[in-house]
């Protein structure tokens, strides 16, 4: 029913379970690897002598990356081909050639990218590495078929939506539903309703409900603002009818004059009344009838709001079989035959739709893609923080950062048994997880730059604040790991949280020590802190800083484009314990991972 791999494999592998052997091996025994992946942040980039830069990374590299640009050393992570400086180039039949080897001696006498060092051998195969074991991203088209465009989504379904939605929608669409096809073909049922985990504004299940596709959805969301506004996007979309109320006008306004200028009595009795009597006056109110002048595809979209926290959804269904069914409907909803979906499911609520096809016999099927990894929690260990020497430290806090989460990662018994030198099972802290979301191929020169200049200005602040004695509590660098610190701290421990600031702020350092003082001032857990220690800092001060530690900018730029060209392992392991959990459970018939839609459109496109 799926792909010919149930893994997108990357080029060097054609068998899943010697790539998971391979990917679980490299994430525990490389050294490197562990320290970009959660071992370090960049808060602490500056706090310490010998900085990180200088700390974590070999000489060899350190001499490479100063004689070249930043975005020649994205463009070596990501895009070069590493056969430029292997010994021994080969042909396109993996054979090595006279022509490709003499072409291989003018390279090394030209260097690369107009300079003659090379990267060293070590960066060259660490790159390797991390590309061998990164999940393909390309969509693919089985048994050959050509790649034909989804249908374009109607000017009136489209509308709030941004051309990446539009992507995904389109394609995902199109996808869930030649899946629900495929299933009716090769099983005794068909595919009844969609349900759509976390659906938001609704857009995907709005675009399922409307032509071309015309199917049932079941839309859950917590935020009741949410359904609200899609509900409102649906009439928009004519898949409903808009509500119209008819009243006198004389007797609404008169209703409402008197409201104004009488003194509104204290009792709550008399204020139910009086309130009730301006929102439905004495007049009669007529509403538009539902059932009058639907369209074919009116009622196609249900809403349920509740808070998913695990794979049980047997309200849900109930709320499904009392759905009144199209009368061109074959089937009945007594015994729905339900497919989980979602576009970007945060955190764990894709571990809830994934352990919701073991759970409830009425859902035959699943198709999610998911996001924010670091909203995952962790099964195995209590919460890890970025910075857990700057933990608040509470009674509540405390209890609940000494449990692990059942439904975290990994989900599968393979990972959370993973015999290895450091103990069983597989963990990425939430800094890991957080890097993990990144996409260092979609990069350009703009986006590198804004968010460089952002990375330095935070990773200097903290330097200030932690020389001018900000933190007065013990503060503990060892801990950078994620290991839970029992350690009760002062209040001068607690986390500093700066936000977004507004876009002037990012035009100097200045501008931005200003900016980001003048919002901790606001707060008032930070307000006596931030006024002993920073409000007497001068310009001079901050120039002095910045001038000090401009040049090592570059260094913390390369440093955290390993760490998110390092991270695209760790959002591999995450996909492949999730379609591993799903092979281990014997109510599953078949189950992969594979592409939805592009890449460059949307880094998060591994639908399971």
């Amino acid at each position: 029913m799926g792909p010919r791999n149930p893994l997108p494999l990357p080029s060097g592998f054609t068998d899943a379970e010697a790539y998971i052997e391979s990917l679980l091996s490299f994430v525990v025994s490389s050294s490197l690897f562990q320290t970009l992946c959660g071992g370090v942040h960049i808060l602490e980039f500056f706090i310490n002598e010998p900085g990180i830069y200088s700390t974590i990374l070999p000489l060899d590299w350190r001499v490479f990356f100063a004689l070249h640009d930043i975005s020649d050393i994205i463009d070596l992570l990501t895009r070069e081909d590493l056969d430029l400086f292997s010994s021994k180039p080969k042909d396109d039949e993996g054979e090595a050639t006279e022509e490709n080897s003499r072409s291989k001696s003018r390279e090394n006498r030209s260097g690369w990218r107009g300079n003659s060092t090379l990267p060293p051998p070590s960066l060259v195969e660490y790159i390797r590495l991390i590309r061998i074991h990164n999940l393909n991203r390309e969509v693919e088209f089985p048994n050959g078929r050509p790649q034909v465009a989804p249908l374009p989504l109607a000017r009136h379904m489209s509308v709030g939506m941004k051309p990446k939605k539009i992507h995904e929608v389109e394609h995902l669409a199109r996808y869930v539903t030649d899946l629900s096809i495929n299933i009716s073909s090769k099983t005794p049922y068909s595919i009844s309703h969609f349900i759509d985990f976390g659906s938001g504004q609704n857009y995907l299940g709005r675009t399922l409900a409307s032509q071309p596709y015309c199917r049932q959805v079941v839309a859950i969301e917590s935020k009741s603002l949410n359904i609200d506004g899609a509900r409102g996007m649906d009439v928009t979309a004519k898949l409903a009818k808009k509500k119209v109320v008819m009243r006198n006008k004389k007797e609404y306004r008169r209703e409402a004059h008197r409201v104004d200028n009488v003194k509104i009595p204290s009792c709550p009795q008399k204020d139910r009344i009086c309130n009730d009597s301006l929102s439905r006056p004495n007049s009669e109110v007529l509403t538009c009838d539902d059932k009058e002048s639907k369209g074919e595809n009116e009622n196609n979209i249900h809403y349920v709001q509740t808070i998913i926290q695990n794979g049980d959804l047997s309200l849900v269904i109930d709320k499904v079989k009392n759905i009144p069914q199209p009368s061109q409907s074959q089937q009945s909803n007594t015994n729905p035959h339900l497919m989980v979906i979602s576009l970007h499911s945060c955190g764990n609520l894709l571990h809830h739709g994934l352990r919701s096809l073991i759970l409830n016999p009425s859902v035959k099927a699943v198709a999610m893609v998911g996001c924010c990894y670091n909203l995952v929690t962790e099964r195995l260990s209590p919460p890890t923080y970025k910075l857990p020497s700057l933990r608040l430290c509470t009674p509540r806090l405390e209890q609940t950062s000494s449990a692990c989460d059942p439904h975290g990662f990994p989900m599968s018994e393979r990972l959370a048994h993973y015999q290895h030198a450091h103990g069983p099972g597989i963990r990425f802290n939430i800094t890991a997880r957080m890097m993990a979301v990144q996409a260092p191929q979609n990069w350009t020169e703009t986006d590198c730059e804004s968010f460089f200049t952002r990375h330095f200005y935070r990773a200097l602040l903290q330097k200030i604040l932690v020389d001018r004695g900000f933190f007065e509590g013990d503060r503990n660098s060892d801990d950078i790991m994620g290991r839970h610190n029992s350690q009760k701290l002062s209040r001068a421990g607690h986390p500093i949280v700066i936000g977004s600031l507004r876009k002037a702020c990012y035009a100097s350092f200045q501008s931005y020590v200003r900016g980001a003082v003048a919002k901790l001032i606001e707060a008032p857990l930070h307000r006596e802190q931030v006024t002993r220690c920073m409000t007497d800092i001068s310009d001079e001060e901050i120039a002095w800083y910045d001038e000090a530690y401009r040049e090592r900018k570059k260094e913390l730029s390369a440093v955290w484009s390993l760490m998110a060209f390092s991270a695209t392992v760790v959002e591999s392991a995450i996909v492949v314990d999730r379609w591993q959990y799903l092979r281990e459970q014997q109510e599953v018939r078949d189950c992969w991972v594979e592409a939805a839609f592009e890449y460059k459109q949307s880094p998060r496109n591994l639908v399971v």
